[in-house]
């Protein structure tokens, strides 16, 4: 879904980029260079955020057991303290 939401983003983006510089400056040719140059790298950052969203909004099932078994830990179970927590 990442994939496809940054690609219209990015058509978005590279036209209003576009719009708006070529009016502010009167210039389309610089206004075509900053729609293609600035909407590319904001594009690049919109689709690691997205792809960090999808990563966190995973369920827990894809997680390794220790992480989703509490009482897998040494921790948790009785007379099992971690030999850092022993004394000597």
């Amino acid at each position: 879904m990442a994939k496809y939401k940054t690609l219209t983003f990015a058509a978005v983006h590279m036209g209003v980029a576009f719009a708006v510089v070529g009016t502010l400056t009167g210039s389309w040719v610089l206004g075509g260079a900053v729609a293609l140059i600035e909407p590319a790298c904001n594009t690049l950052a919109y689709f690691l955020h997205e792809l960090a969203w999808e990563r966190k909004a995973q369920p827990m099932d894809k997680a390794p057991d220790a992480q989703r078994d509490p009482a897998s830990h040494a921790c948790s179970r009785p007379g099992k303290a971690p030999a850092a927590l022993t004394t000597a």
